[in-house]
Formats: C-alpha cells, structure tokens, sequence
C-alpha cells in the first residue's frame, strides 16, 4: 500500500459535524469520508478550464 501522509486539519464544528454525518450515512470513517470529498473536489477542478484573468492594458 501507498504511504499515507498525515496533516492535521482544523475544521470549524459545523463543518466537522456535517462531515461527520456525511460518513455514517456513507458507513465511512471521518477520514476516509474527508479523504473522498477532496478527492471528489480535486477531480471536478482537474476538469474545468483554467479561469483566465482579464488582460490588463
């Protein structure tokens, strides 16, 4: 298996709590449900166009 990197990440408790929530409706742990979202968001913006800037003059 691939070694894992740990980090610690603070999370305001309304976020935490629906995360959590998010896992045991998922039947995740906190982490592999944090591990999915990321993942899951890094996905959707590897597909979308780079966002260009306007051309300054």
């Amino acid at each position: 298996m691939a070694e894992r990197k740990a980090i610690l990440v603070r999370l305001p408790p309304d976020l935490a709590e629906a995360i959590q929530k998010l896992a045991a409706a998922d039947l995740r742990s906190v982490n592999g449900e944090i591990e999915y979202l990321l993942r899951e968001a890094v996905r959707r913006r590897m597909r979308q166009p780079a966002e260009r800037e306007p051309d300054e003059k």
